[in-house]
């Protein structure tokens, strides 16, 4: 690859959620340490699997990669980072402070916008701290899907104003007079990203016209940010082998014309293509035999296993929407890793409930989704829409002034609107409009596409926070917020599904999801497997390879999930079906 021949200290990998980040970013980190340098691979993903990928548990300090000398990797795990924060904010002022003080600003540091910024924290350390990134010749920075990392990119400029402008003596960060050290930090961190001879940004991306289009929404986004050292590494190009096997070409004229249509942003970049990968790139040896388009030969011995599946009686898509079509009425939420197809689930399920002349609205709380342009038309009987971040913000600030504000004195009101200034507003305004949508189940079907699982779960986890915030600024909590978790733990009302797709990672961060759902008390109504192979006929050898490694992942999947469901890979879009 052309930017690891004379490669920057600092290699971020971004975008869309399934594009292969993790497979890029930990196969360059481990082609970086086998040259003999110091290199340290970090996942800012909420959702990561980098342990999984590497074969190897990994903790928030670090840890030494045995098999490749030289490679430190660390998860930034948002919870252990919250909670180190808190302390770290909190702990100078114990002795110091009543406990009715420590109290209130404890209070303010368990919210989930804290959550972030406390990994952020960690995040900005290696960039802009004084000596956490310094040993490594090489820190390679696996992010969290797009939507998530921009978010996360913006935040020195965001959390820098917030911290100039305030006029009070406490945030969500804690007390104000000890963030002069931070913010310091954060602008440096702003300035290594933008620096091109510290910082190359790999915008990741599969010849697929969605993933593209996001792509070319993240490199833009950055420029505007000042951050212009990009490369685009598209990866999984496919080639049929076999001209006669009609889905191999059908896949591979897709790719062709995704690429023959590529965004003039991206085309502009300077870009590394990578083959379609023929065997799961789960261990080292897998990952460095991936940048050279190696395979191991034990892992593409084709066996008789895609005969059995064949034969094989899966429940469909259509199945699990009639039986959600007899409720008539509800909501239906599909979640899971970012790239297994949520959005494309979501909007086939809206479609077909219409076609059984049922209302439905699709909306999606993903950041980075595009649920328009999947659906592609108008829909007689279909309502589109998308939580929108700022507008939300917007409205939720101007219902807090024009309440709790209205008879305040101006000092009042100055420090109201000082609070709602802060970042954390966001998380608020987002999840009052999620409770909103939810409630809207009551009269006809609400479908909704979930953000990658990371931040889905940080969006369910603000239910508290909520309740808190809206206690101090306003008077009466919202019914819509008060009947939420009620709503998504009714199995009668809410149809949880959890999408992965026949491979190991997704299949495991499924099941990683289903534990943290049942946590909140939430019960999966049922699994969809999708862009399975195992149907169908194939003679092209490297889709063969592809399907008969998946009959393992979906028979673990079935026996995770207390009802599972199949879509196959197709040759045209799901929604024409």
């Amino acid at each position: 690859m052309e930017f690891l021949k004379q490669p920057t200290r600092n290699l971020f990998f971004t975008g869309k959620g399934g594009v292969g980040k993790t497979t890029t970013a930990t196969s360059t980190a481990i082609a970086l340490a086998d040259r003999g340098l110091k290199v340290l691979l970090v996942s800012t993903d909420p959702a990561s699997n980098l342990d999984e990928v590497l074969g190897t548990p990994l903790s928030q300090g670090g840890t030494e990669i045995q098999s490749v000398p030289g490679l430190i990797a660390m998860n930034i795990e948002p919870a252990e980072a919250a909670a180190a924060y808190r302390e770290r904010v909190v702990g100078p002022y114990r002795e110091s402070l009543p406990a009715e003080a420590i109290a209130s600003i404890e209070e303010q540091l368990s919210g989930a916008c804290t959550v972030e910024i406390a990994a952020f924290d960690e995040f900005a350390k290696l960039l802009g701290g004084p000596d956490d990134g310094s040993r490594f010749d090489h820190i390679v920075f696996d992010t969290a899907p797009t939507g998530h990392t921009l978010r996360l990119l913006e935040l020195p400029a965001a959390w820098s104003d917030f911290i100039a402008e305030s006029v009070g003596g406490t945030s969500c960060l804690g007390p104000l007079s000890g963030l002069g050290a931070q913010k310091e930090m954060y602008a440096k961190t702003r300035a290594a990203l933008a620096d091109a001879a510290l910082t190359t940004i790999i915008v990741v991306s599969r010849p697929d016209e969605s993933s593209l289009t996001e792509a070319a929404r993240t490199s833009g986004e950055l420029a505007e940010l000042n951050i212009m050292n990009q490369v685009l590494l598209l990866n999984g190009l496919f080639v049929a082998e076999d001209t006669g096997d009609p889905l191999a070409t059908a896949l591979t004229d897709r790719c062709q014309a995704a690429i023959d249509s590529i965004p003039a942003v991206l085309a502009e970049l300077p870009r590394t293509e990578l083959p379609l990968a023929q065997e799961a790139m789960l261990g080292v040896d897998s990952l460095r035999r991936f940048l050279g388009g190696e395979s191991s030969a034990a892992s593409l011995v084709t066996t008789a296993s895609s005969a059995v599946s064949l034969k094989t009686k899966y429940p469909s898509l259509d199945d699990l929407t009639a039986e959600i079509a007899g409720g008539g009425k509800g909501v239906v939420m599909t979640l899971g890793k970012g790239g297994v197809g949520k959005t494309t689930l979501a909007a086939a399920i809206a479609l077909r409930l219409v076609r059984m002349g049922h209302a439905v609205h699709l909306t999606t709380t993903d950041p980075a989704a595009h649920v328009e342009a999947t659906v592609g038309r108008d829909v007689k009987g279909l309502t589109i829409s998308r939580i929108d971040p700022q507008a939300e913000t917007k409205a939720y600030s101007d219902e807090v002034m024009a309440t709790a504000g209205a008879n305040l004195d101006e000092q009042g009101r100055a420090l109201l609107e000082e609070d709602l200034r802060s970042p954390c507003t966001e998380e608020i305004a987002v999840f009052r409009a999620f409770a909103h949508t939810v409630a809207e189940g009551l009269d006809a079907f609400v479908v909704i596409d979930t953000a990658p699982t990371g931040h889905t779960l940080l969006l369910l986890d603000a239910a508290e926070a909520y309740h808190r915030q809206v206690s101090q600024t306003m008077a009466e909590l919202p019914e819509a917020v008060r009947q939420l978790l009620p709503r998504l733990r009714d199995p009668e009302f809410t149809k949880a599904l959890v999408v992965t797709l026949p491979e190991a990672t997704p299949v495991h961060e499924a099941a990683a999801l289903q534990e943290d759902l049942r946590r909140a008390e939430i019960e999966p109504y049922a699994w969809i497997i999708n862009q399975s192979l195992a149907p169908l006929s194939i003679s092209d050898p490297v889709l063969g390879r592809r399907r008969d490694q998946e009959t393992r992942f979906i028979e673990e999947a079935q026996n995770l999930a207390a009802r599972s469901f199949l879509v196959p890979w197709l040759a045209e879009p799901l929604l024409l079906k």
